[in-house]
């Protein structure tokens, strides 16, 4: 059977101007008016106010509430734009699907990442996928300062902690999350002695994280076993993790650090765990990606890589944490 050279999906074009309708639909409503729609999809506005027109006619109601400013989603419009986004989110899980099979992941893919974190975690998960596939090359940036994503054209972002205003207008998946220990040297616990609650730490050493003049609070279970900021005052502050830690080893003090850190030092005896009942929150950690229309194969594989590995490597750097 031959197909319509102007319908790609082989069907009449009145069902790909329907898709295509679908897709302007879905568009504006992310994007939030018609006007960034039309920029995003490179249409003019008046096209776009014309497929919604055509839409909405064709299904026999409104869909959007309309102002000269702004076009908020009526009753009919949020549960038909449920049902649309699903439907086109599988179209291009299955499209993914057949170019993997199909294609070489190849191009350039420029991601950013906490320094530590990168380079500990992230960077040999991704260094990996290069070895994997020669044809994709891997712009790799370390840097704890908040990037912007869109104005710096950043591909992938890896972001530690509770996302904020930044990540509007940025798609986000989970990768993991993980746990923060309370650690000292063993010299440092036989001179001092181990804290057996959190409100002991305030007559100990405390080897601080800054960022600029603000400390960071231990997030830390109190009496009543709920997670509270904990402001401890400290004569040693540092704005280098790695620091801290290697200040722990040479038993200046009590330190609060990500197990995948301190692992090593935790395996050899150089530091030890206290507190371990106390752990507080986890920390999670995300990726961000430009909310695009197609995911290239190269990003969704690298997303999905960071999805499958760093859990298990996490996880691996938790075992063996006893109790105290």
């Amino acid at each position: 059977m031959q197909n319509d050279q102007n319908s790609p999906i082989g069907g009449p074009p009145e069902r790909l101007d329907r898709l295509d309708g679908i897709t302007v639909f879905v568009e504006t409503v992310r994007l939030g008016s018609f006007a960034r729609a039309a920029e995003h999809l490179g249409l003019t506005r008046s096209a776009v106010g014309k497929a919604m027109a055509r839409l909405e006619s064709r299904l026999a109601t409104r869909l959007f509430h309309r102002s000269t400013r702004v076009q908020s989603l009526t009753d009919d419009g949020r549960i038909y734009y449920e049902h649309c986004h699903r439907a086109l989110a599988e179209l291009q899980a299955a499209q993914a699907q057949f170019e993997l099979g199909r294609h070489e992941v190849a191009g350039k893919l420029r991601v950013s990442m906490p320094v530590l974190f990168g380079r500990h975690c992230v960077a040999p998960v991704l260094l990996d996928l290069a070895r994997q596939h020669p044809q994709l090359a891997l712009q790799l940036s370390f840097s704890d300062r908040p990037v912007d994503v869109l104005s710096e054209r950043i591909d992938l972002a890896i972001r530690l902690g509770p996302l904020g205003r930044e990540s509007e207008g940025l798609r986000a998946r989970k990768l993991t999350e993980f746990c923060k220990v309370i650690c000292a040297s063993p010299a440092y616990i036989q001179a001092h002695g181990a804290p057996s609650s959190p409100m002991e730490l305030t007559q100990h050493a405390i080897l601080n994280y800054r960022r600029g003049d603000h400390l960071l609070a231990w997030r830390l279970e109190n009496a009543q076993g709920r997670v509270v900021d904990m402001p401890l005052e400290s004569r040693l502050s540092f704005d280098d993790l790695e620091s801290i830690a290697n200040a722990a080893v040479a038993g200046m003090g009590i330190a609060w650090l990500p197990v995948w850190l301190v692992k090593a030092h935790l395996a050899s005896g150089a530091l030890s765990t206290v507190l371990n009942a106390y752990y507080g929150e986890s920390m999670e950690c995300h990726a961000l990606w430009p909310s695009e229309s197609h995911m290239p194969l190269r990003l969704r594989l690298a997303v999905d890589t960071l999805l499958e590995k760093l859990p298990f490597m996490l996880s691996a750097a938790e075992d063996g944490l006893g109790e105290s």
